[in-house]
């Protein structure tokens, strides 16, 4: 695989982009606005996922050995240019979609979404809770950036609720998958000096705040079906997802070590995976 494929992190790129996706299907809407929309949180988190990396160098040296720019594919020079290229893009996509929709409001929210990725990657990753928050909180956002696109030029208040809790359900499950990642990772961390919930308050209560998140998402995802918004497949595909979600936080109550950890990761986000399937065949 390319380098520069490979930086971007295509798996988590396109979990990103299946959210405009999953708001495009929900509200039947495939129109230019919502197209270009998905290029933008495709170009976006892209950028984000490289400038990054650009950041992360010497923490990837002892965690992450094998990524394109500790193991020497990729320049540190070519990667911050690179990532500044898809952030051009995506601010482009911005642009546009401002023309189609006549509203500057989802433009301002990539160049929002670009000055908290770079200020992520720069200086709050190291910071207690707040990375966390912010990478759930954009992923969140992308399903709100979809429902504004959709909602502004046709009024309609209803996609742009759904859309909102969506985004509340991923911003949850999201926090709880980072928090999980920066415990595999602690030994890194704590050797780069950077300051993780992990670290502060170590691997056992870390835990959890995982499991508490967990099972608050676990709680909330039937809302939208006993609300009459999604239909009865939405939940049975739904329950699936969370005795995924309940198993990853069985997992990482039973064992905190980077293996543990790692399996727990693995399922939240497969759990996640299932749920979107749950909210696409939820509104047919």
């Amino acid at each position: 695989m390319s380098p520069y494929i490979k930086i971007i992190r295509p798996g988590n790129v396109i979990m990103a982009v299946i959210a405009v996706v999953l708001v495009a299907i929900i509200s039947n809407n495939l129109e230019m606005p919502i197209l270009l929309g998905m290029l933008a949180v495709f170009f976006i988190i892209s950028g984000g996922n490289v400038i990054n990396d650009y950041f992360d160098y010497n923490i990837d040296l002892i965690n992450r050995p094998d990524r394109p720019i500790p193991s020497g594919q990729l320049s540190l020079k070519n990667a911050r240019n690179y990532a500044y290229l898809l952030f051009v893009l995506g601010t482009l996509m911005g642009i546009f979609i401002t023309y189609f929709i006549n509203d500057y409001l989802p433009l301002i929210i990539i160049l929002f979404s670009i000055a908290i990725l770079y200020l992520y990657a720069y200086k709050f990753k190291g910071t207690v809770l707040i990375g966390n928050i912010v990478v759930g909180f954009l992923t969140g956002l992308c399903f709100i950036f979809a429902g504004l696109i959709i909602g502004i030029p046709n009024g309609n208040t209803e996609i742009v609720f759904i859309s909102s809790f969506l985004g509340l359900f991923a911003l949850l499950m999201t926090m709880a998958r980072e928090i999980t990642k920066d415990m595999e990772d602690i030994k890194g961390d704590y050797e780069e000096g950077i300051n993780t919930l992990a670290i502060l308050i170590g691997l056992k209560k870390s835990s959890y705040c995982v499991i508490f998140l967990i099972l608050l998402d676990c709680i909330l995802s039937p809302i939208v079906y006993f609300l009459g918004i999604f239909n009865l497949y939405y939940l049975l595909i739904m329950i699936i997802a969370i005795i995924l979600f309940l198993y990853g936080a069985i997992n990482i109550f039973k064992g905190q070590s980077p293996e543990y950890c790692h399996k727990t990761s693995k399922l939240l986000k497969f759990g996640m995976l299932i749920s979107f399937i749950a909210f696409a065949i939820g509104s047919f």
